[in-house]
C-alpha cells in the first residue's frame, strides 16, 4: 500500500510536543518523569494510525504507553486520535526501532507489542523484519529480564518465521494463537489493519513470548 505524502505533517506533530516526543535521547533513565504517573511502559513498534495503543491506555490507566512509528505521515493520524482522547498515559514518538537502545536504558521498557509489522517477505530483506534476531536482541536491551513481546499479524509466513526466530533466540513461547478472533482470548484491541484483514476473512495469527 502506497503511503500519501502529508508535507503538513512535520509542522503539525512539532506544535504538539505535549503528545509526541522530540527529545528521546535525553529521556534515557528518566521515562518516568514524561508520564502524569510513574508507571510501567509498554511500547508498540509500528503503531500505524494509533487505535491500539490509544485504546490500550484508556483500558489500562495503571500502564503508560508508547507509539512508536518512523513515518511522520502515519504518525499524524495517531495524533489527531490522541489530541481527541486526551489520556495522559499514551505518548507518541517519531522514530525509527532501530535506535530504542538510545532511548531507553535495560528495564525501563516493561513490554513490547507487535502489530502487523511489514512481513518484508523477499530472503534478502529478512533483516527488516521486526522479528528479526538483531531487532530481538535491541528488545532485550531495554526490557527487564522475563520481558515479553506480544506479537499479532495476518500473514502466516511471517508468523512461522517469527516463531521459529523467536525459539533459535532462546524465548519462551507463552501463548500461541493460530486463529486469535475464533479463540477464547479476552480482552483483544483490534488495530485498524487487524479489523480490515478479519472482515476479509484473513486468519488472525498471535504469540506472547519471554525472554528467559
Amino acid at each position: 500500500m502506497r503511503l500519501r505524502h502529508k508535507p503538513w505533517a512535520k509542522d503539525k506533530i512539532q506544535q504538539y510536543p505535549q503528545y509526541v516526543i522530540s527529545n528521546p535521547e535525553q529521556l534515557k533513565g528518566k521515562w518516568g518523569s514524561v508520564y502524569e504517573k510513574d508507571q510501567p511502559v509498554h511500547i508498540e513498534i509500528g503503531m500505524g494510525k494509533g487505535r491500539f495503543v490509544t485504546e490500550m491506555a484508556r483500558s489500562n490507566p495503571d500502564i503508560n504507553y508508547l507509539g512508536v512509528e518512523l513515518q511522520e505521515s502515519v504518525i499524524v493520524s495517531a495524533l489527531d486520535r490522541l489530541i481527541e482522547a486526551e489520556l495522559p498515559n499514551v505518548k507518541l514518538l517519531n522514530a525509527d526501532a532501530a535506535n530504542l537502545p538510545l532511548y531507553f536504558s535495560k528495564g525501563e521498557v516493561s513490554r513490547v507489542y507487535l502489530n502487523f509489522s511489514d512481513p518484508w517477505p523477499k530472503t534478502r530483506h529478512e533483516k527488516r523484519r521486526l522479528t528479526y534476531s538483531s531487532f530481538l536482541k535491541l528488545y532485550e536491551d531495554i526490557l527487564p529480564n522475563q520481558g515479553e513481546i506480544h506479537f499479532k499479524t495476518d500473514n502466516q509466513g511471517l508468523f512461522e518465521y517469527s516463531l521459529m526466530s523467536f525459539s533459535a533466540y532462546g524465548l519462551l513461547l507463552k501463548y500461541v494463537s493460530l486463529d486469535l478472533h475464533q479463540s477464547n482470548f479476552e480482552g483483544n484491541i483490534m488495530t485498524e489493519y487487524e479489523e480490515k484483514f478479519s472482515e476479509r476473512g484473513n486468519r488472525i495469527y498471535r504469540c506472547e513470548v519471554q525472554y528467559q
